[in-house]
């Protein structure tokens, strides 16, 4: 159950990377390397208010401990999202940036499940002490 909440809000944050990322390249006419980077940052500001609240119901206030454990996961993620993508653009630059988006985020998006899992939200359901 939760990996399936992983992967809805994952979709949350891959319409955004999307959006971004084509914007960039059919409105900007920039290329899909440069957009991407652009896609991945934005994207990963959605998916952390999306995972914080609405995967994991983090009940404590956020930190700077979960805070810099998230960028960690997150830029590790984003990190191997970029690579794959950049791999797939460079050797088959015939490839649409759609299709090497999509292929990069799937193996991403198992690296990031258990970085969040594991790392970022394992405290996540400690509620603080009522009165």
């Amino acid at each position: 159950l939760e990996f399936r909440r992983v992967l809805f809000r994952s979709v949350i944050a891959f319409a955004v990377d999307a959006a971004v990322l084509m914007a960039g390249v059919r409105l900007l006419d920039l290329d899909p390397r440069i957009a991407r980077i652009a896609a991945i940052a934005v994207a990963m500001v959605v998916a952390w208010l999306a995972h914080r609240r609405l995967t994991f119901a983090v009940a404590v206030p956020p930190t700077l401990a979960e805070l810099g454990r998230y960028a960690a996961a997150a830029w590790g993620a984003a990190a191997v999202n970029y690579a794959v993508f950049a791999g797939l653009m460079w050797t088959r630059p015939e490839l649409p940036p759609f299709v090497a988006l999509v292929a990069s985020t799937a193996v991403s998006t198992i690296f990031s499940y258990i970085s969040l899992r594991w790392a970022v939200f394992r405290e996540r359901r400690q509620r603080p002490a009522s009165s």
